[in-house]
């Protein structure tokens, strides 16, 4: 499937920038506002993201010490 785009030509020039892109929709002023990409390649972005705020979580927490599942449990019924 080809990239459709409703940008100015300086905008389509740089096409090669938008690598999961088949679509740019862009303003009157040749800004571009919205961008269509295939729903596969969303839902890896979506993982991705996903996996690196997991990632992150970890390592925040890396030093900290396990609790039991008792107090777990417990952490939660205060929440």
């Amino acid at each position: 499937m080809g990239v459709k785009s409703f940008c100015n030509e300086e905008e389509t020039i740089n096409l090669k920038y938008y690598p999961l892109a088949q679509e740019l929709i862009a303003d009157n002023q040749g800004n571009i506002q919205k961008v269509v990409i295939n729903f596969q390649d969303y839902e890896r972005l979506i993982e991705s993201f996903e996996d690196e705020g997991l990632y992150r979580a970890m390592m925040e927490v890396k030093d900290e010490t396990p609790l039991s599942l008792e107090e777990a449990l417990a952490e939660l019924d205060k929440e």
